[in-house]
């Protein structure tokens, strides 16, 4: 079967949308998220997304056809928050494996299917990794600054349980995204280093997806993109890029500057414009896929797509306006060794 690696050198490869806007559109309650299994669980679960993938598998695998049908090459599992640690705000972090695995095994399932259809387009499934509510750059305390709510090693540990649970599903590569805090992706790319050593396999590719939150271009955590960079290129990434927190039109010089610095792939998926006073997200299909375009154009991205508030329709537009347009080529970074 080709690779993710093969089809990058062929052309530009299309990541799905959101996942949690087309949850929304199904105005899900209480009683949907629980399922039979969870009817009596003793906290609300509603909003916990991933828990859809044991209780209303059906309507996960039927977004993924969405994205899958508009074009997209790569779809991410729906375990954004599948971890124990993010899991303890409903009291179902001895899910957290459960969780991974079935979340994998609904992707997994759609790509194979849409794969077959056309071999020579192969759909791949990427392995969502998510920030956690917890961080180990920044203190949750304002009157203790060197204090912790998680350790290095408590983080490792939640991510490697998530791995396992990927791997064991089915994913074809591990996404580390929306990163605001360099040091909790640290962890995990510890944790999947740790992973493929233990089972003595070898290692799926890494792909990375940083924040960078406000227009001083930094992340939540304080650093540069190129300090970023610096602080994960030792993972050896498949990819990297920066999803989430912008729209594309805030996006573009950051992302300009990555595709001049990473020896690497580069991707970008970003949210449909910024939220409006509502929270919602107004930029529409062609908006997006102009900026995203001209990216193309300028050889600037490897890997597009998009975050919140985008959809099928985004993406199917996407993929038109970049179809035709030939990959970013690898650099080659000088070194200087002082």
């Amino acid at each position: 079967m080709t690779s993710i690696k093969d089809c990058l050198q062929e052309r530009i490869l299309i990541i799905d949308g959101a996942m949690g806007t087309m949850i929304q559109r199904h105005h899900l309650k209480e009683e949907d998220y629980r399922g039979e299994r969870f009817k009596n669980w003793p906290v609300e679960v509603k909003g916990n997304n991933d828990l859809l993938c044991l209780t209303q598998p059906d309507i996960i695998k039927n977004i993924h056809r969405q994205y899958l049908e508009a074009g997209a090459d790569i779809i991410e599992t729906n375990t954004f928050s599948s971890t124990a640690i993010a899991m303890a705000d409903y009291k179902m972090e001895a899910l957290a494996y459960e969780l991974n695995v079935a979340a994998a095994k609904c992707a997994r399932a759609v790509a194979d299917e849409y794969t077959a259809k056309n071999p020579n387009k192969p759909r791949f499934v990427a392995g969502a990794i998510g920030p956690l509510n917890k961080t180990l750059s920044l203190s949750p305390d304002v009157n203790n600054p060197g204090y912790r709510a998680v350790t290095f090693d408590e983080v490792m540990q939640a991510y490697y349980e998530q791995v396992k649970g990927l791997v064991d599903g089915g994913v074809d590569v591990l996404l580390i995204e929306t990163i605001f805090d360099t040091l909790n992706a640290k962890a995990a790319i510890f944790a999947i280093k740790k992973y493929f050593r233990d089972v003595q396999k070898p290692e799926l590719p890494i792909m990375i997806s940083g924040t960078i939150t406000d227009a001083s271009g930094r992340t939540l955590s304080g650093q540069t993109l190129e300090a970023f960079y610096t602080s994960i290129m030792h993972a050896q990434p498949l990819s990297v890029g920066l999803n989430c927190a912008l729209g594309a039109a805030e996006m573009r010089s950051h992302i300009e500057e990555l595709s001049q610095m990473a020896e690497t792939y580069t991707s970008a998926y970003p949210n449909a414009g910024l939220p409006n006073a509502m929270g919602e997200y107004d930029e529409q299909p062609h908006q997006t896929a102009h900026f995203i375009e001209e990216w193309a154009k300028q050889g600037y991205v490897n890997i597009v797509g998009g975050c919140c508030g985008t959809t099928p329709d985004h993406i199917k537009h996407i993929a038109e306006h970049v179809k035709n347009i030939k990959p970013r080529p690898l650099p080659v970074v000088e070194k200087q060794f002082i």
